[in-house]
């Protein structure tokens, strides 16, 4: 099984940054969880907005409610940041190295030569399980690398499979 998106062509955003002589093998945005924590903050904040409204409004505080109402509207502002900046962030395995690219406007890649892995696993807390997604924790011989944790990754047990079977090729010899 081969995840890739559709039409086997990675975006603009990361197709620049792969060298001729590579193929990708994998790549997948991050799971969408990772908007958990801003969704919740944009509907607290909502309701925290209603509530003061309702409380501001008995006592005729209309410059409160503006502003309640104001910063309200700079955490919708940051929640659609935060839909942006995953909707370009990927990871990526290509037949030489992993990558992850991140930011909207700062543009991040981390990058480590299949190589030099050497050591691979994944982990999942109670809700990466419910919700299905994982984090890869990468170890390599060198000191530090720059891509050494991948938080939020979908279906980790099939990428952790596939990946390892790149690294790892196996021979089917019976020694």
């Amino acid at each position: 099984m081969r995840l890739v998106t559709h039409g086997d062509s990675a975006p603009a955003s990361v197709n620049r940054y792969l060298l001729p002589h590579e193929h990708q093998v994998i790549m997948v945005r991050r799971h969408p969880a990772v908007l958990l924590r801003p969704v919740g903050e944009v509907l607290g904040g909502l309701v925290l907005a209603g509530l003061l409204s309702k409380w501001f409004g008995d006592q005729g505080g209309s410059g409160a409610l503006v502003i309640v109402w104001w910063a309200w509207l700079l955490l919708l502002i940051r929640f659609v940041w935060k839909v942006a900046e995953w909707s370009v962030d990927y990871f990526v395995v290509t037949s030489k190295r992993m990558l992850l690219t991140t930011g909207l406007i700062t543009r991040k890649v981390a990058m480590m030569p299949l190589g030099k892995v050497t050591d691979m696993s994944f982990q999942r807390s109670l809700l990466g399980r419910m919700l299905g997604y994982g984090e890869f924790v990468l170890e390599s011989a060198g000191q530090d690398q720059a891509l050494s944790t991948v938080t939020y990754i979908p279906y980790p047990e099939t990428l952790y499979l596939e990946v390892c079977q790149m690294l790892f090729p196996g021979g089917d010899s019976d020694d």
